[in-house]
């Protein structure tokens, strides 16, 4: 705001500009003072230029996605001391705001003429241990060369991605390219207590899917007709995908571009976003604990 300030003075004049922006011209008068003069700097407006980079670092690093309350608890994580308010009011000032996810997308059709497996998660979308409960879904991204379909596989345990694909066709494979994918990354064991959830999508319910499930030992569950919190975890990641992914640009070229930066986004999903649901820490985070917490049980035992 000083700067815009600083450009349309001679034009328009302090005071107008002042009255149309959240600022004082008292402020705006304070901020040339210490401007012409650093040694004039309050200790609050010493602490904000101090702040402000680091703000800015934050929200660079993070997608340029984070709003005032992830930016705040990330600067703690970063041993800063610092109060949410301030925070506040210096992204405020710079001008520096969280995204707003949009209204959800249908991408599924039911097939109601597979006979399904029954629903096993009953909507309790949080599994005490990693492996034990993973839920899939698909969405879509429009491109200069047609659709292409994003699927995801997540871990409930802390909400992670241990799988996904792109591809330019909605048939079973790609949906199955994003289990093996998982199967491959996570190794689970065999055995009867990892379910699988999804919706009642024509991909999920079809038999090469569930064949491929029962070779690894998966629980099958799926979701009722129609319901989106049936399958509400996966609708969620997909909704944090096409808000802090696909909506940012206002077109995409090229299957090629969206599978790069949907590497890109699912590595910082995974690593460094701060999720609220599992304790404002990055899901490999919470899993590492799990683990360490184990361990030490095993110890102690």
């Amino acid at each position: 705001m000083i700067g815009f300030i600083d450009d349309h003075r001679v034009v328009h004049g302090v005071e107008s500009i002042c009255r149309v922006l959240p600022i004082a011209p008292s402020t705006y008068y304070a901020c040339l003072a210490v401007r012409a003069d650093p040694s004039k700097a309050s200790a609050r407006q010493q602490q904000d230029a101090v702040l402000r980079p680091k703000i800015q670092k934050v929200w660079d690093r993070n997608w340029e996605v984070y709003g005032v309350r992830k930016a705040w608890r990330q600067l703690c994580r970063e041993g800063e001391a610092v109060a949410r308010c301030t925070v506040a009011r210096l992204m405020k000032g710079m001008g520096l705001r969280g995204i707003v996810r949009g209204k959800a997308m249908k991408t599924t059709i039911p097939d109601t003429s597979v006979p399904c497996p029954r629903d096993k998660v009953n909507r309790k979308f949080r599994a005490p241990a990693p492996n034990m409960l993973w839920v899939s879904d698909f969405t879509y991204v429009s491109t200069w060369q047609g659709f292409v379909y994003v699927a995801f596989v997540i871990d409930t345990f802390a909400n992670r991605i241990v799988g996904w694909k792109a591809s330019r066709s909605a048939k079973t494979d790609f949906v199955l390219d994003a289990l093996e994918q998982a199967l491959y990354s996570r190794r689970p064991a065999y055995q009867a207590g990892l379910v699988h959830h999804s919706d009642r999508g024509g991909q999920y319910v079809s038999i090469r899917y569930t064949e491929r499930l029962a070779k690894a030992g998966i629980e099958p569950s799926v979701g009722s007709v129609g319901d989106a919190y049936d399958n509400a975890l996966a609708e969620t990641i997909n909704g944090l995908y096409k808000t802090e992914v696909i909506r940012r640009r206002s077109s995409w070229k090229t299957m090629e571009e969206v599978e790069l930066e949907t590497l890109k986004w699912v590595d910082w999903f995974n690593n460094r976003r701060l999720l609220e649901p599992i304790g404002n820490i990055p899901p490999a985070e919470a899993e590492e604990a799990f683990y360490a917490n184990l361990n030490t049980l095993d110890m102690v035992a």
